[in-house]
């Protein structure tokens, strides 16, 4: 595999040419919903209505309020049989269908992966960083192939979700600053996607748009290991992450230091502190961020400051984070207990209790 992977390096060197410097975004061109829950949701029965109350598609009413990109994560083998391969394949084609571009981000999990945790899937468990580097060159190339011969092949990955301090733990954990292990696998992970579709954009995931310090740590150190990727991502809740002014200062050394461009890969906002199942919301302040309340007008009026700031800032797009995903009884959280779980994150859907879409809501350019 190492000769493999040698090989494809010296290729794409030669075929890819260099990318030219990150200049100021002329306008957020990847506007973004990550819609991973939705085909539980329609299976449970749930319905979407538009700002008139029409029932319709949950894709036409989020392309109505200005969505052109849907972000699909996709977990190995997830014991809930949501988000594995046949369902993501499945999804794709829905949302190809309706003129969406799509992003595919890969957990390298059977289960979430974020800056807390990042289990290896089952059947990778006890391969070493060879093997490992071998599997995620593996699985990326069949997934996207598998996209790209039914004719939804991916516009951009992400290799990895929110890796702050690395992937696939423990052997892609970035130990002491030795960032040789995880730069491996993405290195795998980029080279599968341009082997399967050169044009595809692969992007470098963390949740690190509050800390320009360990954005520069991790970047920095993945760059000096010979990591590639086309677009830095960043996930960016202003009730963890800060400022709207930090994440400006965030995006900007970024898309300057790496010469590359930038996108918010997640973002949201409560509509409401009222909880709508069993399970504890995980934002209950009335105005969790610049005094800005947790109603309809809020959740808009704080997405909107979002967005020009990323746009003011040279990024090129934001993704709202799970917009459809309202308290359906059925469609919890847990991968293992998805019937019985439950959902925190209902009030920060765009759409309410009755699955109306929040009217106030807009993706802009």
């Amino acid at each position: 595999m190492r000769s493999v992977l040698a090989i494809a390096a010296v290729l794409a060197a030669i075929l890819l040419p260099a990318p030219a410097p990150a200049s100021a975004s002329a306008g957020l061109s990847m506007r973004g919903a990550d819609v991973s829950t939705l085909p539980r949701a329609l299976d449970l029965g749930a319905r979407y209505y538009d700002v008139r109350g029409h029932r319709d598609n949950p894709y036409d009413i989020l392309k109505q309020a200005g969505v052109n990109y849907a972000r699909l994560r996709i977990w190995n083998d997830p014991t809930s049989g949501y988000s594995n391969k046949a369902q993501v394949l499945k999804q794709a084609r829905a949302i190809k269908a309706k003129g969406l571009k799509l992003l595919i981000d890969f957990h390298y999990s059977d289960t979430w992966a974020d800056p807390g945790k990042q289990f290896t899937p089952a059947a990778w468990e006890g391969h070493d960083l060879t093997q490992l580097t071998k599997d995620v060159y593996d699985y990326t190339y069949d997934v996207c192939t598998s996209l790209k011969r039914q004719g939804t092949t991916p516009d951009s990955v992400q290799i990895g979700n929110e890796i702050n301090v690395g992937m696939l733990w423990p052997a892609g954990y970035v130990n002491n600053s030795e960032f040789g292990p995880v730069s491996q696998l993405l290195t795998a992970g980029y080279d599968a996607t341009k082997a399967c579709h050169r044009p595809t954009n692969v992007m470098v995931h963390t949740a690190l748009a509050g800390n320009i310090d360990a954005a520069h740590w991790f970047y920095d150190g993945i760059t000096a290991a010979g990591a590639r990727w086309d677009i830095t991502a960043l996930s960016y809740y202003c009730m963890w992450h800060g400022s709207l002014a930090n994440l400006a200062t965030v995006i900007t050394d970024v898309r300057t230091r790496y010469a590359k461009p930038v996108v918010i890969a997640e973002t949201a906002y409560p509509w409401t502190t009222e909880n709508f199942d069993h399970l504890e919301n995980i934002i209950l302040t009335p105005a969790p961020c610049d005094g800005i309340p947790a109603t309809p007008q809020g959740q808009a009026r704080q997405f909107r400051a979002v967005q020009e700031t990323a746009r003011s800032a040279g990024a090129i797009g934001v993704f709202y984070w799970e917009p459809t995903w309202t308290a359906i009884d059925g469609n919890g959280w847990d991968t293992e207990d998805i019937a019985n779980s439950g959902n925190a994150w209902e009030n920060m859907a765009t759409f309410d209790d009755g699955g109306r879409v929040n009217p106030y809501i807009r993706w802009v350019k």
